[in-house]
């Protein structure tokens, strides 16, 4: 173990992993259970779970490449943080996404348009749906396996490199590794934007087939950063009191942090009101059923419960953390600058449930010919048992490489800079 990693910390990724296990266990025998018996919504939990946990990972990816290309100085100790984490980003993607693609039952249970024989709204098949035909030089099921498998390569990839350079960098003082790291830096923010894309597609987008949005990508990078900074806060609060950061991380840290916290809360408003807004005027029905469904009750004409949801996404997980954030205190008193990481953290799952789960099921019984998943259901449980389960292997993973590497990046060039860093 590195002398700057305390014991009391790191000894317990055993248990975190154990808890991790057992969680996985009883989530998958229920989405098992549950497709055995044509329903979806437990196979749901895992994937929202795991798609929780990778976009904080992915933000803090990209986090680690963009300060590294800009060579910031404030960085350094909050980075060796991420490094730690991100070596959970493809172990996630292969426990969650893999399975649920690579399954045929779980695939033609989530994602409609890879069966066949599934009947949408107005009674026919998506094997006859002319909207698939058109899209279907992207929505087939190879080409799809091959996405996802690429995703767990890319990223993979990516986290070795910035890993391995980063803590080799410990213990041979090269500073060739810090210009190594650089230039992955540089590659890999684009090829990482466009893969981001891409898993963003397939398994949020995807979800709703005939639905499409341009700017979906940017709305999903723009969620992880958001995530990704909220966890940092959450993370180096804790570290910060105990940890191996204590006596380390300052108030001017915490100021850095706390402006691009605002920075992406008003970034992810532009892109998510503006998504809304194109959508809203061309008025193409392909595009405006993703947005009526989630605002109206198409049985009784009356807002549904998955309006409330969206309100809350715009009072909840904009507004209150934008009019805090504006203030100074808020950014820099480490009480305040954590109430607003939470508030951030809890949105970001409710956004990912107002993408995920509502959709037009089949039901010949209702004038409509559909109903919508609700909000509201027993399933909720797995869903946080899901983002319990994958945070306990996120931070095993995490303790395991603080266990194993420095927890201070003692010769990075900037280091002394990070810890003397002052407004």
């Amino acid at each position: 173990m590195s002398s700057s990693s305390p014991h009391a910390l790191t000894a317990h990724w055993k248990k975190f992993l154990a808890a991790g296990v057992v969680a996985m266990a009883v989530l998958w025998y229920f989405a098992c259970v549950g497709v055995a018996h044509h329903e979806n919504r437990q196979a749901l939990s895992i994937l929202v779970g795991s798609l929780f946990w990778i976009s904080i990972l992915i933000g803090m990816l990209m986090l680690t490449m963009i300060t590294r290309v800009f060579d910031a100085g404030w960085a350094p100790l909050v980075r060796r943080n991420w490094e730690h984490l991100i070596i959970a980003l493809p172990v996630v993607i292969l426990l969650g996404v893999v399975p649920l693609a690579f399954s045929t039952g779980f695939r033609h249970a989530l994602w409609d348009w890879t069966n066949a024989e599934h009947l949408l709204p107005g009674g026919h098949t998506v094997g006859h749906d002319p909207i698939l035909q058109a899209k279907s030089w992207f929505l087939n099921e190879k080409f799809f396996l091959i996405r996802i498998s690429l995703y767990v390569l890319v990223f993979g990839a990516l986290v070795t490199l910035l890993r391995r350079w980063s803590f080799a960098q410990d213990t041979d003082r090269t500073a060739g590794h810090t210009h190594r790291l650089h230039a992955v830096s540089a590659v890999g923010i684009p090829l990482s934007a466009v893969t981001l894309t891409m898993l963003a597609f397939d398994c949020l987008m995807a979800l709703s087939y005939h639905w499409f949005s341009t700017m979906y990508g940017v709305w999903f990078f723009a969620l992880s950063i958001r995530l990704a900074l909220a966890v940092t806060v959450i993370l180096t609060y804790k570290l910060s009191n105990g940890g191996w950061l204590d006596g380390l991380l300052n108030q001017a840290h915490r100021h850095v942090l706390g402006c691009l916290m605002l920075a992406f809360t008003v970034f992810w408003a532009y892109i998510s009101f503006s998504q809304y807004f194109l959508i809203y005027t061309a008025n193409i029905p392909e595009e405006t059923f993703w947005y009526n469904i989630r605002e109206i009750d198409a049985a009784t004409g009356l807002k549904s419960e998955w309006w409330s949801v969206s309100m809350y996404l715009i009072f909840g997980f904009f507004l209150l953390p934008f009019l805090s954030l504006l203030f100074y205190r808020t950014k820099i008193v480490a009480g305040r600058l954590l109430t607003v990481a939470w508030i951030i953290v809890m949105g970001g799952l409710v956004d990912l449930w107002f993408n995920a789960l509502p959709r037009q099921v089949y039901d010949k019984s209702t004038p409509e010919g559909f109903v919508v998943t609700p909000f509201l259901t027993s399933s909720l449980f797995l869903d946080l048992l899901a983002i319990a389960g994958f945070g306990a292997i996120v931070f095993a993973l995490f303790l395991s490489s603080a266990a194993k590497n420095e927890t201070i990046p003692v010769h990075d060039p900037r280091i002394l800079e990070s810890i003397n860093y002052h407004e």
